[in-house]
This record gives C-alpha cells, structure tokens and sequence, in this order.
C-alpha cells in the first residue's frame, strides 16, 4: 500500500478546555477515558478522505498536534510552542464554552502560531470592538470548536453561543459546539460532521497551494 500524504493541523486553547479530549475523539471515534494535562506536544492522527464521493476522492492523515496550554507570556514559554507552529496547513481553536477567557485567549492562540504576535485590540468576544483586519489576509484555514456544551444550563445556552458565534466570524470560520464525553455529537451526517470534513478539505486544498508556491 503506498504512503498516505500528511498535514499538519495544530489544536490549540488553554489549559483544560478539553483538546486532548477532542483530538482522542477526532482520532479515534471514541471518549478519552482519562485526560491529563499535555506537556509540550502530543501528536495523533485522523485518516480523512479527501473531496469523498468525487472522483478526486484520496485519502490522508491529518496530524493533530496537541499543543501544551500555558498561556503565559514569557518569550522562553513562546519560543518553546514555536517549534511546533512550524509547516503547518490549518489550526483548530478550541475553547471551553462555560469559560468566557478560554474563549478571550483564542486570539492571543492564533497570533502567536501565525507569527502576528501582538496584542489583540479591544475585548473581542464581549463587544465585538476587534480589528479583525489582523486575519485578513490568513490563507491557514481555520476552526472553532466550543467544548463543554453540556455544562451550559438551558437558560444560559442561547446567550452563549450567540457570543462564540461572533467569535467563530471574527476568525472567518466555521464553529462546531459539542461535549468531547458524547461521539454523538460528530455523527456521520451531522452538522458537525460536515462542517469537519470541509475544514479538513480546506486544510488539504491549502497544502496544494503550498506546495505550488
């Protein structure tokens, strides 16, 4: 059997909003039975059909590179993730949905790993005061994914994801809102599902472009 073609996508957020719980779940369809913090970076994968159905239909590994969660500042903290934000086709945000900063944090994430390491303007999730100009011309394809959505009390819910929808705009990406402890929620057929596998086909198509260059 030949070699399949790898990319490379980086999951990045804060400490405990769930990533290796995600990418457990991304990879292998199943619940992660017991999460642990990650130090440094852990990295699975995820085979993904390309264009499925179609006759460019073709199969790869996506890399899930878990990056380590410490939001610190320090230059030594940055300089360590920064070995690991090399040769990548596309970055999944991932933040808690119970966690309004978790949420804040996801533009200091995509700055440092695009190399646009300065600081954000303005209060980006709560009042939309963002220049969102600092992604305009991002060629990395982008996802939000918005975990804990079970931990949402019913009154609360609508209030929240209209916040984490204008987060997901403010990025020019497509969110999916889910709980990383129930697979339903990335059926085969749902939304969700659809709304991944074309963020994964962007990855790829953006890897063509790359490699045109």
């Amino acid at each position: 059997m030949a070699a399949l073609d790898r990319v490379k996508v980086l999951v990045l957020g804060d400490s405990g909003v769930g990533k290796s719980s995600l990418v457990h779940l991304l990879c292998h369809n199943q619940v992660l039975g017991n999460p642990s913090w990650t130090v440094g970076c852990s990295v699975d994968v995820r085979i993904h059909d390309y264009k499925e159905g179609t006759p460019e239909e073709k199969t790869y590994y996506i890399e899930l590179w878990d990056v380590g969660g410490s939001v610190g500042s320090a230059t030594s903290v940055k300089s360590t993730r920064a070995v690991f934000y090399n040769s990548l086709n596309g970055i999944i945000l991932v933040h808690d949905l119970t966690n309004k900063k978790s949420s804040q944090n996801l533009y200091r994430w995509s700055l440092e790993a695009l190399n646009r390491d300065v600081a954000p303007t303005g209060v980006l999730v709560t009042n939309g005061d963002y220049d969102r100009e600092q992604f305009a011309d991002n060629q990395i394809p982008l996802l939000v994914i918005g975990t804990k959505l079970d931990q949402i009390p019913e009154t609360k819910r609508n209030e929240v994801l209209t916040r984490t929808a204008f987060l997901a705009e403010d990025f020019n990406a497509e969110e999916i809102n889910l709980d990383c402890t129930n697979p339903r929620y990335l059926a085969a057929g749902s939304s969700n599902a659809v709304k991944l596998s074309r963020f994964f086909d962007k990855v790829i198509k953006s890897n063509f472009r790359n490699e045109e260059i």
